[in-house]
Formats: C-alpha cells, structure tokens, sequence
C-alpha cells in the first residue's frame, strides 16, 4: 500500500472514531485497515491512535498528522482534477471559515445554497472566533472582519459592519437614556471575557473618545451577552451584524449612534497564487453576490 493511500487510511479512520467504521467506508477489511495504520506508524516513527475497547483516540502527535495529511490529500486530488482538465467543474471538498455567529447567520446559508447549486461538491464549515491560516489549515475560503494584513491573499470586498452600543427597551425604562459616551460610567454594563483586557470602550471617527467601562456582567460568548441585554441586565456593546435581528425587530435599542467609531471591513479571502480551482470561484462568486445584496453585511445595498 502506498503512502497516500495509507494517509488516506489514518484520515478515515481519525474521522469515524474507529476501525470497522473506516473498514466499511473504505470497503477494506477491518485487519487490512489495522495493518495500513500501523504501517503508516512504523515509516513515520510515532505513534498515531490509542486504541481502547470501545474506539481509537488521537494522539498529540497524530492530530498534527491528521491536519497535515488532510492538506496533503486535498491538494492530491486538486492536482488530479487539473490533469483530468476538472478546474472548469465544481467537484471535491470546500472548507470555509468565518467567526462563528456571523458564519451561522449569514454565511450557512450561503454554503446551503452552493451545496443545492453544485452536487459534486462536499463542504466543511468551521466557524471560529479567531484568526486562523488558510494554508496551513487547509481552508479554502475566509470571512475576514476588519483590516487586513499585508499577505499573498485574495480578497474581495463584500461589506462593513460597526460596534454598536445597545440596550432593551425594559432596560431603558428603569434607567435615563445616555445621550453621551461619558453617561456609561452610571449604567451597567455587559461585557465578554474575551474583552476582559478592554477598560475603555473608544468612541468617535478617529476612536480617540475613551469611556473607563467596568462590566457588571461578564459573558463568555457572544450569545450570552446577547441574551442578557436582550433580558435587561445592561448595556452591550457588539458589532452590528450581531444585533440586526434584535433591533429590527424592536428587542434592542440602538444608542449612541452618533459617536460610534468608523465602520470594520467584510471581505471574502482566498489563498492566491495559483488558478483557483473552480468549486472555490463559484463559492466566491456566491459569497460576494449574496454578502453585498444583503443590508445587514452591506448597508449602501439596503
């Protein structure tokens, strides 16, 4: 058996948590899938699962193999396809990535749409709340907010979103309205744990407006605090595609409109420096239509 197909081997049988799984998936006998793993452990020198009665493990060195040979295998198939003159159709697998509210609200649905579109392709969404790098995660695509670094990627454009100060209107009627960033001294405040090195909250076009904040709530998700200002429990401070819904529809209180700083950039990225394979250019091609046509990413389209 060759490296490859050994790789390929590990990968399954990582992702369905067990040897007779891969065996049945891979139409392999359950000893020809063991014997291939533990070939594969022997040429590389390490130790890849832990095996136990009930199912195998990762080991700290077989989760780095496993990215590795996920990345490895995708790009063997994307040379595949270019020989076999494939680039014009959508076919194989497309992993995305987007923080993880903003990837659930508007960016699954996106991928639901592609997937309908192009039936030869599988997709893989992983929704984060960090930075991650397109290559070595073998990502395909990004939903990047806010600035971009300097780096030999592609990127599009698609919208702007804002922090955005708010509160419930039951809040509102138990405490005086702040018609001012210096009023939030008074009021409680709901803050993430994520913001917990934040002591200030900037205000203005230039941000040079600084507000000493000291939450009275801290939540460790984005959702928490969410649910806790539309409760009453404070004011929040989230990015505006975060709040849409709740101030559409009345939950939550717009404040402070007028001192908000500048807006943060949406783009669609993508790894650039060689033809994009065509299941990534239709997604994006997607991606950037429905982002742009949509007020709460693009609001110049509302």
């Amino acid at each position: 058996m060759d490296r490859w197909q050994g790789m390929r081997v590990f990968v399954r049988v990582a992702e369905s948590g067990g040897f007779a799984g891969a065996a049945r998936a891979l139409n392999m006998s359950p000893p020809a899938v063991t014997r291939a793993v533990a070939a594969l452990e022997a040429r590389i020198g390490a130790r890849l699962l832990t095996r136990t009665t009930r199912r195998v493990a990762l080991t700290e060195a077989g989760a780095r193999y496993l990215e590795d040979c996920r990345r490895i295998l995708a790009e063997i198939e994307e040379a595949e396809a270019v020989a076999a003159g494939a680039m014009a159709i959508p076919t194989g697998t497309l992993t995305v990535t987007a923080p993880v509210q903003f990837g659930r609200l508007y960016v699954l649905p996106v991928i639901s749409e592609y997937l309908d579109r192009h039936p030869a392709v599988a997709a893989r969404a992983l929704f984060l709340d960090r930075v991650i790098d397109l290559v070595e995660e073998g990502a395909d695509v990004a939903l990047r907010i806010g600035p971009l670094p300097d780096s030999g990627l592609s990127a599009i454009r698609v919208g702007s979103v804002r922090a955005v100060v708010c509160a419930a209107p039951a809040y509102l009627e138990r405490h005086a309205r702040p018609q001012a960033p210096g009023d939030l001294t008074a009021h409680a405040i709901i803050g993430r744990s994520d913001q917990a090195a934040v002591a200030e909250w900037r205000f203005g076009a230039e941000r040079r407006l600084a507000v000493p904040v000291r939450p009275r709530l801290v939540c460790n998700t984005i959702d928490g605090a969410l649910a806790a200002a539309l409760d009453g429990r404070g004011i929040v401070r989230l990015l505006s595609y975060q709040v849409a819904p709740a101030l559409a529809e009345g939950r939550l209180v717009r404040l402070l409109e007028a001192h908000e700083g500048p807006p943060m950039p949406v783009h669609v990225v993508s790894p650039e420096g060689r033809r994009a394979p065509a299941k990534v250019r239709a997604f994006v091609e997607l991606a950037v239509e429905r982002l742009r046509g949509d007020p709460r990413v693009n609001p110049q389209s509302g």
